[in-house]
């Protein structure tokens, strides 16, 4: 059990981090358009090649995840991505999160605690 939970957290990080680093690089685009000068603006902005790196990794870890543990049991765990989403939010962006919300992420932890018994 505890390998699964390992396994799932590191993937819901990856997951986050590589979320964070599109809005990053998202947030240093000019608006979009169909130019060369965008398309080269995002290809050449590191956030964006991170998010990428990111992403990447997850989605070998979650082949690893899927082929070994049950599918059952392990998809319901990447939804703890919603709750480091959450916390990410607040550290790096600085956004203010309701009490509805926080709610919201006790129930997908609950959620978590039910699946890995």
């Amino acid at each position: 059990m505890w390998k699964i939970l390992l396994c799932a957290f590191t993937q819901c990080v990856l997951l986050v981090g590589g979320q964070v680093f599109l809005k990053l690089a998202l947030m240093r685009m000019p608006p979009f358009e169909w130019s060369r000068s965008f398309w080269t603006a995002l290809f050449t902005n590191w956030q964006f090649a991170a998010c990428g790196l990111l992403f990447g990794a997850a989605s070998l870890l979650w082949m690893y995840i899927v082929k070994t543990f049950p599918l059952s049991m392990a998809y319901p765990l990447v939804s703890l991505s919603y709750v480091f989403g959450m916390f990410a939010a607040i550290l790096v962006f600085h956004e203010e999160v309701t009490a509805t919300r926080w709610i919201g992420v006790a129930l997908i932890v609950l959620g978590c605690i039910l699946i890995a018994k």
